[in-house]
């Protein structure tokens, strides 16, 4: 399997190669990295590829991780009643 197959962002299918191109023609942060290819925005906010990414713009000379604002997790969902699923009213 090559980088071009390679998806790092399952949620929002985001190949390797996509990520690597982004930091090399912007020199950008991981957070950069995610505002403009939007991996790590899917349903699971990052769990599962935003390691990848920091070691990516790591290896490829984006900017460093240290000094930059984390990225941080989300909830993949917001808490529903089961009052409001089952259609009654609270």
């Amino acid at each position: 399997m090559n980088e071009k197959q390679t998806i790092v962002c399952r949620c929002e299918e985001i190949t390797m190669n996509e990520i690597k191109e982004t930091i090399e023609q912007f020199h950008c942060s991981s957070r950069e990295v995610k505002l403009r290819t939007r991996a790590g925005m899917g349903s699971c906010g990052g769990r599962t590829c935003r390691t990848v990414i920091d070691r990516l713009v790591e290896q490829l000379g984006g900017t460093a991780i240290s000094n930059e604002v984390p990225l941080s997790y989300r909830p993949p969902v917001r808490p529903v009643s089961f009052g409001l699923l089952g259609g009654e009213k609270e």
